[in-house]
Formats: C-alpha cells, sequence, structure tokens
C-alpha cells in the first residue's frame, strides 16, 4: 500500500515538519497534528508485496525503488510517500525519533563544520559544494542485555621498606573473586546493509527519551529504510559493543593491587530484549576536486560525522610548525644548563 498525506485545506502533499512535529502542506502551509490527521484524507494505492515501482499519486509518474524502501519522495513532483506493506508485521517499527533539525539547518551546520577544519584544503571550507542533503530514517535494533561474569584472579601488593641496613620487598598473594552482573539498556545497531556501520557508530548518542511510538506520518518527505538484518544476526555485533566495557568494569574492581594474573574469566550474554526502531540522520553528499564525500548528522543532536579531505601543503606547515618549536625549545634548555647556545 502506497500513502500519500492530503492537506485537507487545498489538497495539497502534506510532509512531516521538523520544527512543529506537525504535517505539514508544502503549498498553503497549514498544519495538521499526527495524532488527529483525519484517515479518510489519505490516499492509498495497493501494489503487489515487495513491488519495486510505485505511481506518484500527485504527478502520475512512475517511480522504481530498491525493495528495503519503506519512504521516499517523487523525484518528478517532490510528493512524499510511505510504502506502508513495508513496515507492517513483522517489518513495523516499534518507536522512532523524529528529526528536529530542518534541512535548511542541517545545510548550514555541515558547512560551519567544513570552515572548522584546520587540515582541509581551503576550497573545501570556502566553497559551497553540497551536492545533495537527504534526511533519512536509518532502520536500527536497540538492544537491553544481561551480562553474568565470573572471574578468578591472582593478585600481589607488594610493600618495600627497610630495616637497618637492609631493603626488603614482600609480596603478599590473593585469590580473588568477582561475581558480576551488568545490565545495558538500548544498545543501538544500526540495521541497513547500505550503512556504513563505523560511521552510524560515531553519530551515537541519540536522545532515546525522545523515542515515540511509530506512525506513518512521521516518514512523510523523507527517505526510510526497512531493515535487513535481524536482531539475531546483530546480537554479536551489539555484544562486542558493550565488550570493552565489560573489560573496564572488571578492572575497577580489581584496582589496588599492584599486579593482576586472570586464571579464569567468563563472560555470559543475554538479549533480554530488542527493540526495532528508526533514527533520524541526515546524509550529506560533498562535491570536492571531482571526488564525493559522504557525511552523515545525527538528526536530533546536530553531530556530524565524517571523513574530510586532507591538504598535504597544511600537514606539512604543520608539521615544520611542531618540528620547529620542539627545536627552539631544545635550544632554550640548553641554553639554562649549559649557559648559551649551540
Amino acid at each position: 500500500m502506497i500513502l500519500h498525506y492530503k492537506c485537507p485545506s487545498c489538497g495539497s502533499d502534506m510532509s512531516f515538519d521538523s520544527e512543529s512535529g506537525n504535517l505539514s502542506c508544502q503549498s498553503c502551509g497549514s498544519q495538521e497534528n499526527i495524532e488527529n490527521y483525519p484517515e479518510e484524507l489519505i490516499t492509498a494505492r495497493f501494489s503487489e508485496e515487495e513491488a519495486n515501482e510505485y505511481h506518484c499519486e500527485n504527478c502520475g509518474a512512475v517511480l522504481i525503488t530498491e525493495a528495503e524502501t519503506a519512504a521516499t519522495t517523487c523525484s518528478f513532483c517532490g510528493a512524499g510517500v510511505v510504502i506502508a506493506d513495508r513496515l507492517s508485521g513483522h517489518l513495523a517499527p516499534r518507536k522512532v525519533i523524529p528529526f528536529t533539525i530542518s534541512k535548511e539547518e542541517a545545510g548550514s551546520a555541515f558547512q560551519k563544520w567544513c570552515r572548522k577544519g584546520l587540515l582541509t584544503p581551503k576550497g573545501f571550507m570556502t566553497a559551497d559544494r553540497i551536492k545533495s542533503v537527504t534526511g533519512m530514517y536509518v532502520p536500527f535494533w536497540l538492544f537491553d542485555l544481561n551480562s553474568k561474569v565470573q572471574v578468578s584472579a591472582e593478585c600481589t601488593k607488594v610493600r618495600t621498606y627497610t630495616r637497618g641496613d637492609y631493603i626488603y620487598t614482600e609480596t603478599n598473594y590473593y585469590d580473588v573473586y568477582r561475581d558480576i552482573n551488568l545490565e545495558y539498556d538500548k544498545v543501538p545497531v544500526d540495521a541497513s546493509e547500505k550503512m556504513d556501520d563505523k560511521l552510524m557508530d560515531k553519530l551515537e548518542p541519540f536522545p532515546y527519551d525522545q523515542l515515540k511510538d511509530f506512525k506513518t506520518p512521521y516518514l512523510a518527505g523523507y527517505i526510510a529504510e526497512k531493515y535487513n538484518y535481524t536482531d539475531e544476526e546483530l546480537l554479536p555485533r551489539a555484544e562486542d559493543k558493550i565488550s570493552g566495557y565489560i573489560e573496564s568494569y572488571i578492572s575497577s574492581t580489581l584496582s589496588g593491587y599492584h599486579s593482576v594474573r586472570y586464571l579464569n574469566k567468563q563472560i555470559h550474554t543475554r538479549n533480554m530484549n530488542s527493540d526495532y526502531v528508526l533514527l533520524p540522520v541526515w546524509m550529506v553528499s560533498y562535491n570536492y576536486n571531482n571526488t564525493i564525500y559522504t557525511f552523515a548528522m545525527n538528526g536530533q543532536t546536530g553531530k556530524i560525522v565524517g571523513k574530510p579531505p586532507i591538504s598535504t601543503g597544511k600537514v606539512a606547515t604543520w608539521f615544520s610548525g611542531i618540528a620547529a618549536g620542539t627545536f627552539l625549545a631544545l635550544k632554550c634548555v640548553s641554553y639554562f644548563m649549559g649557559g648559551g647556545f649551540w
């Protein structure tokens, strides 16, 4: 089923407005509350399951989508559509965090971010080379995990003291056992095959207190993807994400010893609950020197991540400055220690 949200006043297409949290008409500007939007104004057209094409109800154009696309915009008239059958049943998200940053704000923030780059090429920072700014709801699984940890270790405490003409070193050995129970809530793992996992990880954290019950109008005017991987398939990634925290916590319980030798360490992690959610991401495509660079922005917090180009000239100047500063510092040390310069 293909859904279009129509304006009750003028009949034009409506899309989700990040500032007001309502559906906003692209023509007359009227606002409609998502909770009270009349169902009779939703234009629906049924399509074959997993169909890759649909007809835009606004202009009649035939558009092609990939099987994972759950929401998109018409490339001809800009109408926002939601492909409802790709968001129902086991494909229905439980929660969604709506956008609060508009497309204009995202573009402006990205340009400011570029200008802060100390080692980026001058042309990259000053030229307006944004190719596209796309609002996308990325599918994530949020895991609630429980880890049972049992650790046994041999630890030592060392004491050195002087008695008479002799210096003594005393080493005490301890058999240490730890039985630890750890709870982790809402560990995020992106479930889209297209998205760069490292890029998505760096966008964290998302404000999970802003999670809302999923409703299709939130997607109107944006692109959305359905998940490619199930929670069972992504559980190993979730466990890997918390592994560093577990090791750090174990170490914190063994502080105060001079040495720690682990004899046995058992970590059993269970998935207590997993929710399928959609999280807001602005994808920015930037064209510089005939190369496309991709950046991502957290659609709630404004955090920007990505790898911009590096100016070899600025890098050389930077290292030259460090070398010159080090050389000057060494000469000053020599002057004060030896009574003069080299």
